[in-house]
């Protein structure tokens, strides 16, 4: 397949929010000794770090591929059911990851803008950018020469 668009956005307040907390705990593991809860919290932060570090959006020939960090949590929208985009604001409370909002499913990792699809369906999704004029020019390129 032939990759029309790729850009990768770095959440690099979560990387340091979620290295603080590792650390605290890890300082907390070393004076108090061996709690297996604060390892477990420990090693679930490590692996939210790891897949919610980053967030890649590529446009392919077909399709429309938004996933976190190295990949095992992605979303996929054919070209052909993305009926507009736009670029949106999110405020702040909106948060990060993968959030419900009332305007449909985000996807975020750091900022506040977005690119809202609305799909053939009347089904809204917004993915969170740092270059959202750049995305919404992609994805216009991308279905218009459907």
């Amino acid at each position: 397949m032939i990759k029309r668009y790729e850009h990768t956005q770095v959440g690099y307040l979560i990387i340091v929010a979620m290295a603080t907390v590792m650390v605290l705990i890890g300082i907390i593991l070393a004076n108090a000794g061996i709690n297996w809860i604060a390892i477990g919290v420990l090693v679930v932060i490590a692996v939210a770090l790891v897949l919610f570090s980053s967030l890649t959006v590529v446009i392919w020939e077909e399709e429309l591929e938004v996933r976190f960090g190295p990949g095992p949590i992605r979303k996929r929208f054919k070209l052909n059911e993305i009926e507009s985009c736009q670029v949106v604001k999110n405020p702040w409370y909106y948060g990060w990851g993968i959030r419900l909002t009332p305007h449909g499913v985000l996807f975020r990792v750091s900022g506040f803008h977005a690119v809202e699809i609305k799909l053939r369906t009347g089904k809204k999704f917004r993915i969170g950018t740092d270059v959202p004029q750049e995305l919404e020019e992609a994805i216009r390129q991308a279905i218009n020469s459907r």
